[in-house]
């Protein structure tokens, strides 16, 4: 994706969150290019202060990449149950990433996880979890710690990666702002 695509949909995301906040009708983007009506999933992360704020995505996109993230940026602001609602006075200082995300691709062993390139996606049963490439990195985690986090994440023991689970890896096309 182009630099220009890419702060586009920075734009996009930012000008939704704050439309949103302020009961505005959201933003579009108008004649898209071929890259942003591709069907790609996506995760929008707010942070704040240099720590999460909000992160919501979509594996799989029913809809165009710009239409997905202005739905994942709403939603990162309004409905991440970790955190409440943005309000107005969240909209003075907020930084956005995206990440456009490759398609699923479900592993046989944890020795096709590459850490910095890989996301993980773990199913067992009901529970389910998820953790962006950039998380091992910015954390500086081996292996065998991502695959504990992404367990805990999913609220499951952090050894549960070992037995009966659905590993998925994806990779990520990450940009944020200033970046």
């Amino acid at each position: 994706m182009k630099k220009t695509e890419q702060k586009l949909l920075l734009q996009l995301a930012r000008t939704t969150i704050v439309a949103q906040v302020n009961g505005q009708p959201l933003p579009g983007i108008e004649k898209p290019s071929e890259a942003l009506q591709s069907h790609s999933g996506c995760f929008v992360t707010i942070k704040q202060q240099g720590q999460l704020r909000g992160c919501i995505g979509s594996f799989v996109a029913q809809q165009p990449l710009w239409q997905t993230v202005r739905e994942m940026a709403v939603s990162a602001a309004t409905r991440d149950p970790r955190f409440y609602p943005m309000r107005p006075a969240d909209l003075a200082d907020f930084q956005l990433e995206i990440s456009v995300l490759s398609p699923l691709q479900l592993i046989q062993s944890v020795d096709e996880i590459e850490v910095g390139s890989h996301g993980l996606y773990l199913i067992k049963g009901h529970a389910h979890g998820v953790l962006l490439p950039q998380v091992a990195t910015e954390y500086g985690w081996d292996r065998e710690t991502f695959l504990r986090h992404t367990c805990l994440k999913a609220g499951l023991p952090e050894t549960a990666w070992k037995k009966d689970c659905e590993i998925y890896i994806f990779s990520a096309e990450v940009f944020g702002e200033g970046s």
